[in-house]
C-alpha cells in the first residue's frame, strides 16, 4: 500500500524532474556504452550550468540590493580616478545572462530526457519481442498437440 512513499526517489527536488538518475548495468543490458557516457557529460553541464545560475542570481540580488541601498542613502563618495570606475562599472555588469542559462538547462534536461524516452523504447520492444517469442512457443506447442489428438483419431 506505501511501497511508492517510501522509495528513494518518492519525493523530487525540483517539480520538473521525474527521472534524472540513469538506470544502466542490470537492466539487460539496453544502455549503450556511448549512451551512458553521454548521459554522464549532460548531468555534469546540467549541474555546472545551475551552479552558474545560482551564482549569477545570487550576484544580481546582490548588486541590487546594493542600488537601492545606494538610492536610499547616498554615502559621500570620495572622488575615483578613471581607471577605478572603469573597472567597478565593468564589475557591476553580470556576465552572465540567467536567461540564457535556463535555456541552456532545459536544453540538457531535454536531451537527457530524449535519451532516457529512446532506452525506455527500447526497453518496451525487447519485452515485446520475448513476449512475442513465449507467443508463438505456445502457439506451436498447442499446434503440435492438435497434430498429435488428429493421428491418434485416425
Amino acid at each position: 500500500m506505501f511501497q511508492t512513499a517510501f522509495q528513494p526517489n518518492a519525493f523530487q527536488n525540483n517539480a520538473f524532474q521525474i527521472n534524472v538518475e540513469p538506470v544502466g548495468g542490470d537492466d539487460g543490458g539496453h544502455w549503450t556504452k556511448e549512451e551512458l557516457q553521454r548521459v554522464k557529460r549532460l548531468h555534469q553541464k546540467i549541474a555546472e550550468r545551475q551552479r552558474k545560475l545560482e551564482q549569477a542570481t545570487k550576484d544580481a540580488n546582490a548588486s541590487r540590493k546594493q542600488a537601492f541601498k545606494d538610492q536610499i542613502d547616498p554615502v559621500a563618495k570620495v572622488k575615483q580616478s578613471k581607471v577605478q570606475s572603469k573597472q567597478e562599472v565593468e564589475a557591476d555588469i553580470p556576465s552572465v545572462n540567467t536567461q540564457e542559462l535556463q535555456r541552456s538547462i532545459s536544453y540538457l534536461e531535454n536531451q537527457l530526457n530524449n535519451i532516457l524516452g529512446a532506452v525506455a523504447y527500447r526497453q518496451e520492444a525487447a519485452r515485446i519481442q520475448a513476449e512475442l517469442k513465449m507467443l508463438e512457443a505456445k502457439r506451436l506447442e498447442e499446434l503440435d498437440d492438435e497434430e498429435s489428438i488428429l493421428i491418434l483419431l485416425h
